[in-house]
């Protein structure tokens, strides 16, 4: 076994220990692999060219040399030397592109373990749940772990929590922490709150609040509102509803 396999199984075994999900890091090591191939493929074909340039322009000098060199012949050794330099550039090129995505991709995936060891006593017991979607990171929490019911004003329990939270996004500098606040179908009809849309931007607002006095850059935080209409689950059930009360915290790069 080399030694990118035994770092591979030691990630997920460790990854696996902290009761992080690792299909998402198995999807990712597998795109990296991907990325490296399509790399060492391209740097085979940028050096296959090299050396047929290299001997095109022995020919074309040796060509260039006899004196019963037609101008014709000069002409056409100099046309597959033109076309053979402009094939090497996009190969290198495209060898480039390769290695910048597969760079990005390891960063959004260190980010993420990073942050999963950060916050892994906090998903192990269920107070949070997090995923990557296309470069996004997303950590979910409870409405029952911020919030008492109908209420949008954080429990004690829900600010220990929003404190690791807060504490896993100092370090990430590059990206915008965006709050969103959810509810489920029931609507509420109170005087702080007439329905779901102030309900779920009240709290949305005291999340990015505390986030902010936590020492979260505010220039980088965002809140918005939903109320029911972005569901996860069906609202016809306790438990459907349970899982749509929620707010999402998104991480996108800026």
């Amino acid at each position: 076994m080399n030694l990118a396999r035994l770092t591979a199984v030691a990630l997920l075994a460790a990854l696996a220990a902290c009761g992080i999900p690792e299909e998402k890091h198995k999807a990712a090591l597998a795109e990296s692999q991907r990325l490296q191939a399509g790399l060492d493929k391209e740097g085979q074909r940028a050096r296959d060219l090299e050396a047929k340039l290299a001997d095109t322009t022995a020919r074309l000098q040796a060509a260039e040399g006899r004196a019963s060199a037609t101008a014709a012949d000069l002409e056409k050794e100099r046309g597959k030397a033109a076309e053979l330099a402009q094939s090497k550039s996009q190969l290198e090129q495209a060898a480039s592109r390769l290695a910048a995505e597969k760079s990005a991709l390891e960063k959004k995936s260190a980010e993420y373990e990073a942050l999963s060891r950060s916050l892994a006593g906090e998903i192990q017991s269920g107070r949070i749940q997090i995923s990557e979607l296309q470069g996004k990171m997303t950590v979910r929490l409870a409405e029952k772990v911020l919030f008492p019911s109908g209420s949008a004003t954080l429990a004690r329990d829900g600010k220990a929590t929003l404190g690791k939270v807060a504490d896993a996004f100092k370090d990430l500098k590059d990206r915008i922490v965006r709050v969103e606040g959810h509810t489920d179908n029931v609507p509420i009809q109170s005087a702080a709150f007439p329905s779901n849309w102030e309900l779920s931007a009240a709290r949305a607002i005291a999340v990015v609040r505390f986030l902010q006095g936590a020492g979260v850059d505010p220039a980088r935080l965002a809140a918005a509102g939903y109320a029911e209409w972005q569901p996860i689950a069906a609202n016809d059930t306790p438990e459907g509803r349970a899982q749509n009360r929620r707010i999402e915290i998104s991480l996108a790069a800026k």
